[in-house]
């Protein structure tokens, strides 16, 4: 868990795969890793383990929403285009069975619930 105060870190493969090969080719232990590197001994066995069963690849960030990038791609393949099509969907569905659904886009965007109560969105309300 992170202090309070301490912005979160972003670590690229690089510096993963740096700190793994210091563990396990130079024999450093986790908790000398995590004094050396500020880095939380759990955040370091996780990468460690991920690296033996998944290999190298496992440990590329991945950031941001997966499904962005489709939405706003012109030429999306019909798998990608159903894809997130099913997403949308998906969300849809968890919103209708919480009881509200979106009406509006952007600043407009208003939840109204079943009870027909509207309420902005807690993002863009002061």
């Amino acid at each position: 868990m992170s202090k309070k105060g301490i912005t979160h870190r972003k670590w690229s493969k690089e510096d993963k795969l740096s700190i793994i090969k210091k563990h396990l080719d130079e024999h450093i232990s986790i908790c000398e890793i995590e004094k050396e590197c500020g880095i939380e001994h759990s955040l370091v066995s996780a990468w460690v383990k991920r690296f033996l069963e998944e290999g190298p690849g496992s440990l590329t960030p991945k950031n941001g929403n997966v499904y962005a990038a489709l939405h706003t791609s012109k030429n999306l393949s019909e798998v990608e285009r159903l894809r997130l099509t099913v997403a949308k969907q998906e969300v849809e569905i968890e919103r209708l069975k919480k009881g509200y659904w979106v009406e509006g886009v952007g600043v407009n965007k208003v939840y109204v619930t079943g009870n027909a109560v509207t309420t902005k969105s807690s993002k863009h309300s002061k």
